[in-house]
């Protein structure tokens, strides 16, 4: 029985691809998917407003998905500050996109 002396590559960085995101660039556009939270939600309001406004002064369903989708991705930003994991950050930022979209379909 041969065995060898060759180091294994298992959890070696050089089998990591560069473009690879790590924690820290994970958390860093979780931070920047914060701001983009905090500008749908001013959008969200001013659409909302504008609604109110100009039509009957009643917000409907899509108004308060709009709302509840700019929670949600507030949270989902926090999470993804918390444990740096891709998918938070993608949802993060679909939901903020969502948040004003929604609000214009009312």
């Amino acid at each position: 029985m041969t065995t060898t002396d060759a180091p294994s590559n298992h959890g070696s960085r050089d089998t990591v691809p560069g473009t690879a995101l790590n924690s820290t660039n994970l958390r860093v556009l979780a931070g920047l998917g914060l701001l983009l939270v905090a500008v749908c939600t001013v959008a969200t309001m001013a659409v909302t407003l504008t609604d109110a406004i100009s039509d009957d002064g009643v917000g409907g369903a899509f108004v308060t998905a709009g709302f509840w989708s700019a929670g949600l991705a507030a949270l989902a930003g926090v999470a993804a500050l918390a444990v740096p994991r891709r998918t938070l950050v993608a949802a993060q930022y679909v939901l903020a996109v969502a948040a004003p979209l929604l609000a214009l379909m009312d």
